[in-house]
């Protein structure tokens, strides 16, 4: 099957969803299509949606997506996974409590593709696209996995909380529960980094897209674990000695950290993200860990170096923990004004060429449609006709005022006409058809234009009597079929 377009399982499903009357699954399967691109922005767009709804069952439809990642095409389960994620990160937090809480996760940890060998034109060689592809869908389903897991241990998630030196949540934590949380925020990172891959293995737009939504997290990671390295520096002299051993090693595990985003950095850069999108990393001077280690030495009764006295040991202390703050601070703001810009959550994935296509056949098509469709008030052969079948105009067109029309709903009209009589008031008779609450117009009114014209002539002076005219008997009633409101010629007692 080609790759080009959905595929006859693609429809198929689709189908027999919607004869089962099943939108939510039918929703997932759109989502989730053979088509080698990334999920459309329309469907998860209304799947986030549907996260927001009360009455839409949020464990039905995580459970819909994990189906959908067991299946054994590639492109299916890396889809699934590009969508779970989409809805983590935009949908309404009920849908990453649910991941939390319970026990579905993506057990992918040994997924192969090898029933998928084709290229479907996307310059494979060898067309082994789904095997290529296997270790990327693995890897990525170990980070949701990981992410699901940091938002059970913490109750929140790390690429939505505060950053910042005012209201940063990490920035402002007290150093016991600091050193609990760095170490949960460090393994959804290394999930995250371990995805490892270069930009010439960015060939599609499945994994293009996945990879977009993991700059967006790493950005939003590094920040707050950017901003709790800060912290963790300025109270680190405060500490006692374990906590002070164990405030040593994450700061050790930070440095190496801090290369690895660096390497991620620069295979964003050359898939194309702008470099001024990319927020520059100011490490920390070496000297610092020097003074940390130092620090720590002297906890633990170790001897330090000769050459430097407490004294100098503290001013020094001092001195380099305060450029590593200002230091990390610069790589805060710059990651933290990357990660508050929303330039990458509209970013669907889809081929720029693909959609400028799309757009030209979208416009092409409302061109064609408007070109087909005049105004009412404009004017030739094709304005008039229009005129002649809109319903909605406030009065008839003057092409047909002269005619005569047919009025089955001239009893309506016709009462109000009768009582206007009685009382003298022969101008109520005039009433227009076009004159409804609506303003729909009456295609069939004065029927009896000329027979209303002659009544309305006699009652303005006459003594009431209709004569033996059935017109006049008409007008009087108010319907030709209503007898029992006739006037006094003897007939309605019959």
């Amino acid at each position: 099957m080609t790759m080009a377009g959905q595929t006859i399982n693609d429809r198929l499903l689709a189908a027999r969803h919607s004869l089962a009357g099943q939108g939510l699954a039918k929703s997932v399967c759109k989502a989730t299509t053979e088509e080698c691109i990334g999920p459309k922005k329309k469907h998860l767009d209304y799947l986030v949606h549907c996260t927001n709804e009360p009455n839409v069952s949020i464990p039905h439809l995580a459970n819909l997506l994990i189906e959908r990642s067991q299946n054994a095409n590639w492109v299916v389960v890396y889809k699934s996974l590009i969508t779970t994620h989409h809805l983590m990160a935009y949908g309404n937090e009920r849908f990453m409590q649910y991941l939390a809480s319970s026990n579905s996760t993506f057990n992918l940890s040994s997924f192969l593709d090898k029933g998928t060998v084709q290229d479907g034109g996307m310059g494979v060689p060898g067309g082994r696209m789904g095997y290529d592809m296997s270790p990327f869908i693995r890897r990525y389903a170990k980070y949701l996995n990981e992410k699901s897991l940091s938002y059970r241990a913490m109750a929140f998630d790390f690429c939505k909380v505060k950053r910042g030196k005012e209201e940063g949540s990490l920035r402002n934590m007290n150093a016991e529960k600091l050193l609990k949380t760095l170490p949960v925020l460090q393994a959804q990172l290394d999930g995250l980094l371990e995805f490892d891959c270069q930009s010439n293995d960015l060939t599609n737009g499945v994994i293009n897209m996945s990879f977009m939504l993991l700059f967006r997290d790493l950005i939003r990671l590094f920040a707050c674990y950017n901003d709790g390295i800060i912290n963790l520096l300025e109270k680190y002299f405060d500490m006692n000695k374990k906590h002070a051993r164990d405030a040593l090693d994450l700061y050790k595990k930070f440095l190496v950290r801090m290369d690895r985003v660096g390497e991620f950095l620069k295979v964003a850069e050359n898939v194309g993200i702008d470099k001024g999108d990319i927020p520059d990393l100011t490490k920390a001077p070496s000297s610092l860990l020097d003074a940390l280690e130092q620090h720590l030495a002297t906890l633990e009764g170790r001897k330090v170096s000769a050459a430097n006295t407490p004294t100098q040991s503290s001013s020094y202390q001092r001195t380099n923990v305060k450029s590593a703050v200002s230091a990390l601070s610069s790589t805060s703001s710059a990651f933290g004004t990357a990660a508050a810009s929303s330039k990458f959550d509209t970013s669907n994935g889809i081929d720029e060429q693909l959609k400028a296509q799309v757009l030209a056949e979208e416009e092409a098509a409302m061109n064609q449609y408007k070109s087909k469709v005049s105004s009412p008030t404009s004017s030739g052969a094709g304005g008039a006709s229009a005129a002649l079948t809109n319903p909605f105009l406030s009065s008839p067109p003057a092409s047909q005022a002269g005619q005569p029309i047919v009025d089955l709903f001239g009893a309506a009209s016709a009462q109000p006409a009768a009582t206007a009589a009685a009382s003298g008031a022969s101008q109520a008779l005039a009433t227009k058809a076009s004159d409804d609450l609506l303003q729909l117009g009456n295609p069939f009114a004065d029927m009896f234009e000329a027979s209303g014209n002659s009544v309305a002539a006699a009652s303005t002076g006459a003594t009431g009597d209709a004569g033996d005219g059935t017109a006049a008997e008409y007008a009087a009633t108010g319907s030709p079929f209503d007898w029992g409101a006739a006037d006094d010629d003897g007939r309605g007692a019959q």
